[in-house]
């Protein structure tokens, strides 16, 4: 019996325009058990963002979820209309978003948000729901959150407006919480506060975390197993020791060799060259215009290699 609370299975999304249409997700598949913090991590342009939207249902024309399943409590969100979708997102699974001012409506106090989510999945008074978003706010670390209640987004700092953000994805204690990019645009301090308070704030309601970052850093200090992506695939999956220790795709032994104290040791160049065109994937294996290691086996469908400790890898030549 799998203990998986999220399970992604070929998972494809499209986009089309005018210039064609872009395969932008190409069969993901990965979990997140229970209680776990799973990094998903990639360049710019793997698909780590729209994995997440393509999951909840957020894409819209012209972009397209046309394949694939995404399994969360026995029901496939792929297949569910929008009400189902809103019953869901908020208090099933919570979503911390890259820019929490833009996520922020900013002509109603903050407070009166996190009331707003908390009423409309819970029911109750308006009192018990201002009592509730208050102790939220107090949660996060917001000092004088019964005057910070109402406050409006364009008065808070970015950190404080993303702690915000944290107590709305968290106030109706989630199964699960997906963190796109929670601490962009912050300084490392407040980046390392932020992260710590997703990690208690999960810890102590048991819920699992699909940690969405680019930052290998973050990944080392707050995971427990991570997702590597490329070109819309899951080109390797691992434990933290298993990613750092012993990386199997080429892929992701470049991602690691561009760590500062790996670059000057490591004989596998850091990784570097130009996103593949989405409209135009080649068959086969799409890292090889990249990749070192490349032969004509790479033009065949991909296999992915199991490991042991269940890391695996899609490549011809995994380890090279």
């Amino acid at each position: 019996m799998t203990d998986a609370v999220l399970e992604v299975e070929d998972l494809h999304t499209h986009i089309r325009g005018p210039a064609g249409t872009a395969t932008a997700l190409n069969g993901v598949a990965f979990d997140v058990n229970a209680h776990e913090i799973v990094g998903l991590i990639g360049e710019t342009g793997a698909g780590k963002s729209l994995t997440a939207m393509s999951i909840l249902g957020l894409v819209q024309p012209p972009i397209e979820v046309v394949a694939g399943r995404a399994v969360f409590d026995g029901r496939d969100l792929t297949t569910l209309g929008f009400d189902e979708l809103r019953q869901i997102r908020g208090m099933q699974i919570g979503l911390i978003v890259q820019n929490p001012r833009g996520a922020l409506d900013p002509m109603r106090p903050v407070g009166k948000q996190l009331a707003d989510v908390y009423r409309v999945h819970q029911g109750g008074s308006r009192s018990s729901a201002r009592e509730r978003a208050t102790e939220m706010l107090r949660s996060v670390g917001i000092p004088d959150a019964e005057r910070r209640y109402n406050a409006y987004s364009y008065e808070l700092s970015g950190g404080m407006a993303q702690r915000v953000m944290i107590a709305m994805a968290m106030i109706n204690e989630p199964t699960l919480l997906i963190a796109d990019e929670p601490t962009t645009g912050l300084d490392v301090t407040v980046q390392a506060q932020i992260l710590d308070l997703i990690k208690a704030r999960v810890a102590e309601v048991g819920s699992s975390v699909l940690l969405i970052t680019h930052d290998l850093g973050v990944v080392a200090h707050y995971c427990d197993r991570v997702i590597v992506m490329f070109a819309g695939r899951v080109v390797e999956e691992a434990t933290i020791p298993q990613l750092f220790d012993d990386p199997q795709h080429p892929y992701t032994q470049a991602l690691v060799a561009s760590l500062p104290d790996r670059s000057q040791q490591d004989e596998v160049a850091p990784a570097s060259g130009l996103p593949p065109d989405l409209f135009n994937l080649p068959d086969g294996c799409h890292y090889a215009y990249r990749c070192p290691h490349a032969t004509e086996s790479c033009r065949t469908p991909v296999p992915m290699v199991d490991f042991d400790g269940g890391q695996r890898a899609l490549c011809h030549f995994p380890h090279r």
